[in-house]
């Protein structure tokens, strides 16, 4: 009797063993992919605030465009205003 649950033992042993040794290769692969989604996922974030700041800027220099039309303008009209009295 005794040695059958040493033999029991020792199978159960081994099938714990070979399960730790799976979990290990699992967690590790489990980290690996944790860390390639994180890394995605950072590179997505700076892009869209590349591209949220580039457009600012554009939006920015269309501003700065419109208001040098308008003092153009508004030149041309003082000038239009002298001449034509």
């Amino acid at each position: 009797m005794r040695k059958v649950a040493i033999v029991t033992a020792a199978v159960l042993a081994l099938g714990l063993t070979a399960c730790n040794k799976n979990n290990a290769e699992n967690n590790a692969a489990n980290e690996t992919a944790v860390e390639n989604n994180a890394e995605y996922d950072v590179n997505a974030a700076s892009e869209n605030a590349s591209t949220v700041a580039d457009n600012a800027l554009n939006a920015a220099g269309n501003e700065v465009n419109a208001a040098g039309n308008a003092v153009e303008n508004a030149s041309n009209a003082v000038s239009n205003a002298t001449t034509n009295k």
